[in-house]
C-alpha cells in the first residue's frame, strides 16, 4: 500500500514538473555592465544608436514533453531602453559625451542574436544554452570600425527554471556580451580618432 502510494506521488510530481516546463516565458532581462573601462577620450559628442537586429522576438524554447507550448520571448520595446542606457554609460565610462543626434563620432550597437536552446530528445528541461551576439559599427569621419561580439552560458537544471531563473541567465549573458563590445580597446580608440 505504502508502496503505490509512494509510486502515485512520484507519478503526480513527474506530471507536475512537465506541466509547469510548458507554459511560454516573456522574459525582462536587465543587463548590466561587468567591468570598468579606461578613458581615452576627452569629452567628445558621440551618437550612440542601439538596434534590434533580430529576426524574432523568440529566443527558442525550454523543450520538455511540449515544447511548441514552452516559447520564450524577449521582447525588443521592452530590452532595447535597458540597452540603450547601459550603452551610453559605457560611452561616459570611456570618456565620451553620449547624445542622440549628431554630425560627430557615430556608434551603433545592434543585437544580432539571443538563443535560448533546450535538448529536443528529453521530457524534462535539465539544462540550457543561452547565447547572444551584438556586432558594434563605429563612423568617424572616413574612418569605419566593426566587431563582433559573444557570450554564452551552459547551465544545468535540478528542476524547470522558472521565469525568474531564465530572466537572470538571459540578462547574465547580454551582460557579459555587450561589455565585450568595449572592452574591444578598438571601437573606444576609433571614437575618438580626429
Amino acid at each position: 500500500m505504502l508502496q503505490r502510494l509512494l509510486f502515485g506521488l512520484i507519478a503526480v510530481a513527474s506530471l507536475t514538473l512537465a506541466g509547469c516546463a510548458n507554459s511560454p516565458q516573456q522574459l525582462s532581462p536587465q543587463p548590466r555592465l561587468t567591468s570598468q573601462f579606461a578613458a581615452v577620450g576627452q569629452g567628445q559628442q558621440v551618437t550612440v544608436r542601439v538596434v534590434d537586429g533580430r529576426a524574432s522576438q523568440s529566443l527558442g524554447t525550454r523543450g520538455g514533453l511540449y515544447p511548441e507550448t514552452s516559447a520564450v520571448t524577449v521582447n525588443g520595446s521592452d530590452l532595447l531602453p535597458k540597452l540603450q542606457a547601459q550603452t551610453e554609460a559605457a560611452v561616459r565610462l570611456l570618456g565620451y559625451t553620449p547624445v542622440q543626434g549628431g554630425a560627430g563620432p557615430q556608434l551603433t550597437v545592434t543585437l544580432t542574436d539571443l538563443k535560448y536552446q533546450s535538448p529536443k530528445d528529453s521530457m524534462y528541461v535539465t539544462e540550457a544554452t543561452i547565447s547572444a551576439n551584438f556586432r558594434a559599427d563605429v563612423v568617424n569621419g572616413g574612418r569605419h570600425y566593426s566587431g563582433r561580439y559573444a557570450a554564452s552560458l551552459d547551465q544545468r537544471f535540478g528542476m524547470a527554471p522558472n521565469q525568474d531563473t531564465n530572466t537572470r541567465l538571459v540578462g547574465d549573458v547580454l551582460s557579459d556580451a555587450l561589455t565585450r563590445v568595449f572592452k574591444d580597446a578598438t571601437v573606444g580608440q576609433t571614437l575618438g580618432q580626429q
